[in-house]
């Protein structure tokens, strides 16, 4: 190799160099940086979490638990629509009963309400703060539409069938596949996933567009051996599968128009879909248009799978979401 030749190897050799320093120091400073992008692109991810009001405040809002404040009465409480001092957003607060309050002096409730806040959803009711206090536990949620449920629509005080007839085939499509998909969202959509445990008509309300909004989900740290009040709707035991069954006794409070009571609902209604006796089993309420009629024994077939006696057998609530959004959109005509 002459002179010149080992000048130009050289200069090769310190050129490869230093394009490999400039490049080794590039990736240093890419890697540097990579992490610090990263934590930043989660913080307008964080979810909001439930916040704490001083029990003075909600006294205050409530006026002093005025029953003309009282939108609702469950098996978990009372509820009342309120606007909290400083504040003119329309919440609903509800108090819950002072029996389970104190049967579960250490229940963390604090701790799993700001869990439950981090759900967000449209078809799930939000929580938006609560209160704690020697005997008192309380929390806040969104207002929803005009605070009806789906008890209220079905089952409603009154015995022309107005608000059923409000109801009509297309809206009650819309709620389930609402509901459907709410359920699915805590289930399958939020990490922790989220049991129910409670699904029943009265604890769906309706908004102003008629989509089914669930609410008082995750409360079993509350109640979890209750029976009383929802025989017949919550199925022994607690888990996803049980909040299928659940769903499905709602269905068919849906399609038939009758209150479930007794765990007597799905003994009459399952072998009227088996043997197809629509006639006797849909709400004589509201009639079922020919276009639609294909849609409305599909969601009997939806809830007879959801009812049925093997959880194993039973379809996911991601199956049933599915096929009710289908049903939903069909519906539509979409």
């Amino acid at each position: 190799m002459d002179k010149s030749e080992k000048i130009a190897y050289a200069s090769v050799l310190s050129l490869l160099s230093v394009s490999l320093l400039v490049l080794a120091v590039l990736l240093f400073l890419l890697c540097r940086r990579k992490p610090v992008r990263s934590e930043e692109s989660l913080l307008p991810e964080t979810k909001p979490v439930a916040r704490s009001y001083p029990l003075t405040d909600v006294d205050a809002a409530t006026d002093g638990f005025n029953q003309r404040q009282i939108i609702g009465r469950g098996r978990l409480g009372t509820v009342y629509a309120a606007v909290l001092p400083g504040d003119n957003q329309l919440v609903a607060i509800k108090r819950i009963h002072p029996g389970l309050v104190l049967s579960k002096p250490g229940s963390g409730f604090s701790s799993v309400l700001r869990t439950l806040s981090l759900a967000q959803h449209p078809n799930i009711v939000s929580i938006l703060g609560f209160s704690e206090a020697p005997g008192e536990r309380i929390f806040l949620t969104e207002f929803v539409g005009t605070a009806k449920n789906l008890d209220f629509y079905l089952h409603g005080d009154s015995n022309s069938g107005e608000d059923a007839a409000a109801l009509e085939w297309r809206k009650r499509f819309r709620v389930a596949a609402g509901v459907a998909r709410g359920l699915e969202y805590l289930h399958e959509g939020i990490n922790p996933s989220i049991v129910h445990g409670r699904i029943k008509s009265s604890n769906i309300l309706i908004d102003a567009e008629f989509s089914g909004r669930l609410s008082d989900y995750g409360f079993g740290f509350l109640v979890p051996h209750e029976k009383s009040g929802i025989a017949g709707c919550v199925e022994e035991g607690y888990g996803k599968e049980s909040d299928v069954y659940g769903f499905g006794v709602v269905l068919l409070e849906i399609l038939s128009g009758r209150r479930s009571e007794n765990g007597l609902m799905v003994k009459w209604a399952a072998p009227m879909i088996k043997e197809q006796r629509f006639g006797e089993f849909l709400d004589p309420r509201i009639v079922v248009e020919s276009e639609i009629k294909c849609l409305v024994l599909r969601m009997a077939k939806v809830a007879l799978a959801c009812v049925g006696n093997s959880r194993r057998s039973r379809p996911s609530i991601s199956q049933v979401a599915a096929i009710l959004s289908s049903v939903e959109r069909e519906g539509e005509g979409g």
